[in-house]
Order: C-alpha cells, then structure tokens, then sequence
C-alpha cells in the first residue's frame, strides 16, 4: 500500500468519525424536540440489543461440553445483582468475572 492510499484511508476514516459524531447534533440541535419515532427508539433498542447479544452469546452453548451450565449461572448472577444493587456496570463486571472464573478454574 503507498503512502497516498495510506492517507487517503486514513482521511476517509477520520470523516466517518465526525460524520457519525457530530451528524446527531446537526440534525438533532439542543432545544429541538426529537420526533416521536427517535424517542421511542432511543426507549427500545438498548433492551432490543441487549436481548440479541444474550441469544448470540448462548447460541452454542446446549452443544458445548459443560451444556450451558456456567452461562446460565452467571446470568442468574447478573440479574440478582442487578435486582439488588441496580447499577449496570457493576452487573456487568460481576457477572463477566464470575463466568470468567467458571470457565477457567470450575468447568
């Protein structure tokens, strides 16, 4: 790859970026009300997603040799400490650590 292509790439990289950061705020200005549409988006996809991510993850795990078990515990884990401390990221670490040490010195 020459110099030229390498700078090209890197430019149309970096315009992307800022594309993708800054398009938001111009079609989206503070004190404009978002339509309707975008607020209820912005309300259902993260549930949306984070239900996609939980059925990618446990795709292969029936066919695995521990049969889905340290998944299931470790979901189990993340939402009992979600119901009692409710804080998102804590959640998340605990429940990846503790899957982590399923996985590695348990299973």
């Amino acid at each position: 790859m020459t110099i030229l292509q390498q700078i090209i790439t890197i430019a149309a990289v970096v315009l992307g970026a800022m594309v993708t950061r800054f398009l938001p705020f111009i079609v989206f200005p503070e004190g404009k009300e978002p339509p309707k549409a975008v607020r209820y988006l912005g309300g259902k996809l993260p549930y949306a997603v984070i239900g996609l991510l939980v059925v990618y993850c446990l795709k292969d795990a029936p066919a695995s040799s521990t049969h889905g078990l340290p998944e299931a515990i470790a979901i189990l884990f993340v939402g009992l400490l979600h119901k009692r401390k409710k804080n998102t990221l804590l959640s998340i670490a605990g429940g990846t650590i503790l899957y982590m040490l399923l996985v590695q010195m348990v299973f």
